[in-house]
């Protein structure tokens, strides 16, 4: 038997477009003689739907998808994942189902067993988990048919009660093939690939795993599609970031590609920081309908990296890069500036807002007679900044791009409607460490980010001579820290086990508790780690956090 996997990029609720991108790929795994075509879980829709799968309207549209997808089904049979409604009159009102459809319908439905209601995942707010599993029959072959984290017992085993391939695995099946929609972490393929491995390897048969690609605002997919022989070999890893179909040849328990398959590498975390922030910055504009960008450009490293991104996302001719310099900014900052619009090649404008600050300034001066200038006069700097490019965004149909690191959102570095303003937090989930890792990388065949911009002391240039070293520790070491009760979830005491400085914890995990209220209205960022700020971090605003 020849299998083909489809791993496309749909778009949420687009069902023109993501009809045709099926239809196209079954035609083409017909014309490469397959006889199964594999598409992604809930590829019918997209994923995630959230709440649109409360919509009657939505769920109507994806069983009349399903039937048109269905005609297409002649002399092929497919895989697909899809919502389906519970007619049971029992628990949750959907299904995630994987639908299998051969000679023009739908011949068998496979609902999902394990709902992940953890980090970025909400599944069980919409579906009711499958109680019992069996494995389907095709061209003489047993499929144990799973749909993502039906394989994930193995790494979260607390989570759940049951394992569906416990059940899939006594039908003794010639094959295992997983639907999956994996969200992208930068260090998630070694989790990912240790659990199919273990899964192949128990049930002594191939696997075969067809992941998303694509971006959904925050949550990027970034395919690698993932193919095992018996023994958990790794057989063949399909593109990453990219969209991508090929077909392999089932027989006599062996999986062999139909092309050439050059050697996974190991992935680096930076080239696929890299590669997904592309990819998200693309995919945000184009399903969204847009085409320019602004992003306010400091001479820092950070504003460097989004700009530098977003021309390579978008073109330069898309992106409008905009200078306000203050009394506080030195001549570098932009002179650096405008060394990284020309190796880019984007448009700019130099806005001053000296006299604006002074305006306000003046405007304030009776009603805080008497008060030393403060965070106050620093923070309105950061906020006419923000109206400026808000001005550019709603005059000539830009999007603005946030430039905040991770590092700055989790401790409040940041002014409210001021630097924190954007329709998309680039960089949010970014470690300043790992800006500067970025940095080097966008700069590895030719100057793109000046030399200076990477070198130079970190500052906001809200005040004389201000560093960020002035408010807080070395990044270094608060990257270290932050890492540790964000990604890791530590409390203070497990991080001062480890031996960090007691003070210097208590003071990080302090900023990081207080600055809850601003990430609760900072713009969605692109997640490229495994715990980010929005979705996958849900905290509560007014509490008192235990260290």
């Amino acid at each position: 038997m020849i299998i083909a996997l489809a791993q496309l990029n749909y778009h949420i609720g687009n069902f023109g477009c993501n009809q045709s991108a099926i239809t196209w790929a079954i035609q083409d795994a017909k014309n490469r003689g397959a006889d199964l075509v594999i598409f992604a879980e809930l590829a019918i829709g997209g994923y995630p739907a959230k709440d649109l799968l409360r919509s009657g309207a939505f769920l109507d549209q994806c069983e009349a998808a399903v039937v048109e997808i269905a005609k297409q089904c002649q002399d092929i049979a497919c895989i697909i994942g899809a919502p389906v409604r519970n007619t049971t009159g029992k628990g949750k009102p959907l299904f995630n189902a994987a639908l299998f459809i051969a000679e023009g319908k739908v011949q068998r439905v496979v609902h999902k067993g394990l709902l992940p209601d953890y980090d970025v995942f909400d599944e069980y707010r919409y579906f009711q988990p499958a109680e019992t599993f069996g494995c389907i029959r095709y061209k003489e072959q047993t499929i144990a048919l799973t749909i993502c984290e039906d394989l994930w017992n193995i790494a979260t085993p607390k989570l759940y009660r049951r394992n569906p391939m416990d059940a899939l695995r006594e039908e003794n099946p010639d094959i295992i093939i997983n639907i999956a929609a994996s969200p992208f972490s930068y260090n998630h393929l070694r989790e990912r690939m240790a659990v199919l491995v273990a899964h192949a390897q128990q049930t002594q048969a191939p696997l075969l795993y067809l992941n998303h690609v694509g971006a959904h605002t925050d949550i990027i997919f970034d395919g690698r599609s993932i193919v095992l022989d018996a023994a958990g070999e790794c057989v063949d890893m399909m593109a990453s970031f990219e969209e991508d179909l090929k077909c392999y040849e089932l027989k006599d328990g062996t999986v062999t590609p139909l092309h050439e398959t050059p050697a996974v590498q190991p992935p680096l975390d930076t080239p696929l920081i890299h590669q997904a922030l592309l990819l998200g910055i693309r995919d945000y504009f184009s399903k969204s309908g847009f085409k320019k960008a602004v992003v306010g450009l400091s001479g820092g490293i950070d504003s460097a990296v989004v700009a530098a991104l977003a021309c390579e996302a978008l073109g330069p001719e898309n992106v409008m890069a905009v200078l306000m310099p203050s009394v506080y900014s030195s001549d570098h900052s932009v002179t650096d500036a405008l060394d990284l619009v020309h190796n880019t090649g984007c448009h700019h404008e130099i806005i001053p807002i000296q006299p604006m600050a002074d305006a306000f300034n003046q405007g304030l001066e009776r009603s805080f007679s008497g008060l030393a200038p403060d965070l106050t006069e620093e923070n309105i700097q950061a906020r006419i900044r923000g109206t400026l490019l808000m001005a550019f965004a709603n005059k000539r149909g830009y999007i603005l791009l946030n430039t905040s690191n991770k590092s700055e959102a989790a401790v409040g570095y940041g002014t409210l409607y001021g630097d924190m303003a954007g329709a998309l937090g680039v960089i949010g989930d970014v470690y300043k460490t790992q800006v500067y890792k970025l940095a080097g990388y966008i700069n590895r065949e030719r100057l793109v980010i000046p030399e200076h911009t990477i070198i130079k002391p970190p500052s906001a240039e809200l005040r004389p001579g201000q560093k960020d070293s002035d408010s807080l520790p070395e990044y270094e070491l608060l990257d270290a820290v932050l890492f540790q009760y964000i990604e890791n979830e530590k409390s203070a005491a497990q991080i001062i086990a480890l031996g960090f400085d007691e003070d210097l914890v208590h003071r990080v995990i302090s900023l990081v508790d207080k600055a809850e209220f601003k990430r609760f209205q900072a713009p969605p960022i692109l997640r490229v780690s495994s715990k980010a700020f929005g979705a996958g971090r849900s905290m509560p605003l007014v509490a008192r956090y235990p260290l």
